[in-house]
């Protein structure tokens, strides 16, 4: 098993993280995108995007391959430390089913909490990877 730093990992994204321009401007190269879908999660947008646990729900998103140097970057190394990495398994379109990191904030947002600009931007990025929106 390759212990290097630059061993790739399959990452879902479901935020504002899917859009591959936004990696790129990160210093992120997005490995073999896939899109794929989170069965037993559900999106919730507050002044950020995280998924909850939800038996009933789905949440679609785009998995790519990444270091985890990559992954420390996007998270911790850009000062968004409220999320935590965990394991999801995801069902890609082609039917393939795979263990993925997922990154997920610590604390879920209360329901008062919103951010209409951040919501908006992650439709937009949403219908142009073609992926179903999530009802928020």
């Amino acid at each position: 098993m390759d212990q290097s730093e630059q061993r790739l990992n399959d990452v879902f994204f479901y935020g504002l993280y899917m859009d591959p321009e936004i990696l790129k401007a990160k210093g992120v190269e997005p490995r073999q995108p896939r899109k794929a879908v989170a069965k037993g999660y559900r999106l919730r947008i507050g002044n950020m995007a995280t998924l909850l646990r939800d038996p009933a729900g789905e949440a679609h998103g785009i998995v790519y391959a990444l270091s985890h140097d990559e992954v420390n970057r996007l998270y911790w190394g850009a000062g968004i430390d409220a999320y935590v990495a965990e394991a999801v398994l995801v069902e890609t379109g082609e039917g393939e089913r795979l263990a993925a990191l997922c990154c997920v904030l610590r604390v879920p947002p209360g329901a008062e909490e919103a951010n209409p600009e951040y919501r908006d931007k992650l439709m937009a990025c949403m219908r142009r990877l073609d992926l179903p929106l999530p009802e928020v």
